[in-house]
């Protein structure tokens, strides 16, 4: 049994607490407003979970889970992560975030600012881009053929297999993308990400509900264009 640390508890890390739960993990929940604003949520996951601060959550964390605005990435703690593995959940977006110019110029990734934030923990991209409503839907017993596959990327080969293994347990297989500069590959309007983030209509070859094959991810990971290539 393992413990998460989740920075972070709206969608995404709730989704991601609940899958946790249902696999056997404890899991520490915390967000920027406090934890006695998490008690409904804890009482719907039930005694494997508790509400924290942020540096507790990531203390108490086996593995930890950091889905917060981008714009707020400075201030994950850094002490109680060293040495962990962190998973980075984050996208880049200007209207919410104010402009980054190493984003906006391609120089660097998300997770590669998260990274130099937490120059001793080990940071995996994951979860980045899939639509909340598929990621609490979409999981499947290892083994299933209708299980799903997600994109992961980090430069540390152990810390990858330890999120494998973590995707594993909560129902969905793992792609290797490559390094955090790889990241790029399935952020924000790419084509993965465009995949993994649809919503059902005439044109979509993926939505809620719908499993993603590796063979299918892997076609819009080559696929992946550049921002200044769009």
């Amino acid at each position: 049994m393992t413990t998460i640390g989740l920075i972070g508890s709206g969608n995404i890390g709730s989704t991601v607490a609940r899958l946790a739960v249902a696999a056997g993990h404890d899991v520490v929940l915390s967000n920027s407003r406090g934890p006695e604003t998490l008690g409904d949520l804890v009482a719907e996951l039930g005694p494997r979970a508790r509400a924290a601060t942020a540096a507790e959550a990531a203390e108490a964390g086996d593995l930890v889970v950091v889905t917060v605005p981008l714009k707020n990435y400075k201030e994950v703690p850094v002490e109680p992560l060293r040495g962990k593995v962190v998973i980075d959940t984050n996208n880049y977006y200007p209207d919410r975030d104010g402009h980054f110019p190493e984003l906006d110029d391609e120089s660097t990734t998300t997770s590669e600012l998260l990274q130099a934030h937490l120059p001793e923990s080990h940071v995996v991209k994951a979860f980045n881009s899939i639509f909340v409503d598929q990621l609490g839907t979409l999981d499947r017993p290892s083994g299933d053929p209708e299980r799903s596959v997600l994109p992961i990327a980090g430069d540390d080969a152990a810390a990858k297999q330890t999120v494998a293994e973590f995707l594993d347990q909560i129902g969905y297989d793992a792609h290797d993308v490559g390094p955090l500069s790889e990241g790029w590959r399935f952020q924000r309007d790419t084509a993965a990400y465009v995949m993994l983030y649809a919503v059902p209509g005439p044109d979509a070859p993926k939505g809620p509900g719908q499993q993603v094959t590796r063979e299918t991810l892997t076609e819009k990971l080559t696929a992946a264009k550049r921002y200044r290539d769009m």
